[in-house]
């Protein structure tokens, strides 16, 4: 597998719920009322749009396209959901930075770094063009021509990704973690607020397919579950490979690394670059100066500055000599 390349989902066609108008010689997004689904291809007129497209708008009231069926892929909300503080090129749009909240992974001139992330507001490397990016994907109806086959909706919409979050994770909560056995519905909901100047806008909700109340649901994905177990369908270990497939991309993360651990013949100053703290060279000496009981506990934690275990695994003096004299003094 080539390191640097995130394996996501095989992508059929976008779901998006805004269209591209040309003003002025200048093409430009516009906020709809109803969803879209395309293909992957573009022309001058814009993006083709899929053939599920014209199909859902006929068994819909209105011909408006204000709620779409569909099931998920995996079990784990956030594989489904993947959402992040990206910075783009503008140029080439391939992403430059992206983070957390906590720490983010930039490109720069000698490669990738892990550097603390203040947020979009607070960040100035971004100067303001950082944004809250999330990408749902999911697979609409229940076909299963292509089972693997999904539909994308990438949003930078605040709303839309603080409902499909919280959506995603009490559903796994009730039904037992089936979410990939749920019959779900896309809908569309509307409000207006003061950043929006009271004007109505337009953010997408995930809610159980219409017709069923949650009981219903939720026994029908369980009698699902049991069907797919029985076919020989191990949907554990897909989302194992999924979360491989992501972790393998330049710009993932890794929350719960650790320091490297510290040995005598480790080298006298050690670059700390951890969770929400850049240091420079931190010398050893000034480290034990500060906290000077930790060759006595066992197992003390350093908050201040790397948040590493002492006299552990991940903690420093972990030679043979250095283990004996960690625990010499009481």
């Amino acid at each position: 597998m080539l390191k640097g390349l995130a394996i996501t989902p095989p992508v059929l066609g976008r779901i998006s719920i805004g269209r591209v108008v040309e003003r002025n010689g200048k093409r430009l997004p516009e906020k709809d009322d109803q969803f879209t689904l395309t293909s992957q291809v573009q022309n001058r007129e814009g993006w083709v749009l899929h053939p599920l497209d014209e199909e859902l708008r006929q068994a819909s009231d209105g011909n408006k396209l204000r709620s779409i069926p569909v099931r998920l892929l995996f079990d784990d909300p956030t594989l489904n959901l993947r959402a992040d503080y990206s910075l783009f090129n503008r140029e080439n749009g391939r992403p430059l930075c992206v983070g957390n909240g906590d720490t983010c992974r930039r490109a720069g001139p000698e490669g990738m770094e892990t550097l603390p992330c203040p947020g979009a507001d607070a960040c100035k490397f971004a100067s303001g063009s950082c944004k809250a990016y999330a990408r749902l994907n999911v697979v609409i109806g229940d076909r299963e021509g292509d089972a693997m086959g999904s539909f994308v909706l990438r949003t930078t919409s605040y709303n839309t990704i603080r409902t499909l979050a919280a959506r995603l994770h009490y559903l796994s909560a009730v039904s037992g973690g089936r979410l990939s056995c749920l019959p779900l519905e896309l809908k569309l909901r509307g409000k207006s607020t003061t950043m929006s100047y009271r004007s109505a806008i337009y953010y997408v909700d995930l809610v159980v397919r219409s017709g069923l109340t949650l009981e219903q649901a939720v026994a029908e994905a369980v009698e699902r579950h049991a069907t797919r177990a029985a076919a020989g369908i191990d949907q554990a270990a897909l989302d194992e490979a999924a979360r491989q497939g992501f972790a393998n991309g330049a710009f993932e993360r890794t929350w719960t690394k650790t320091c490297r651990p510290w040995s005598r013949s480790s080298i006298h100053q050690a670059r700390v670059k951890l969770c929400r703290y850049q240091l420079t060279e931190v010398s050893r000496t000034d480290w034990k100066r500060k906290h000077p009981d930790w060759r006595r506990k066992g197992s003390s934690t350093c908050s201040d500055l790397c948040q590493v275990r002492i006299g552990d695994s991940s903690g420093p003096d972990r030679t043979s000599d250095g283990a004996r004299r960690s625990g010499s003094k009481k």
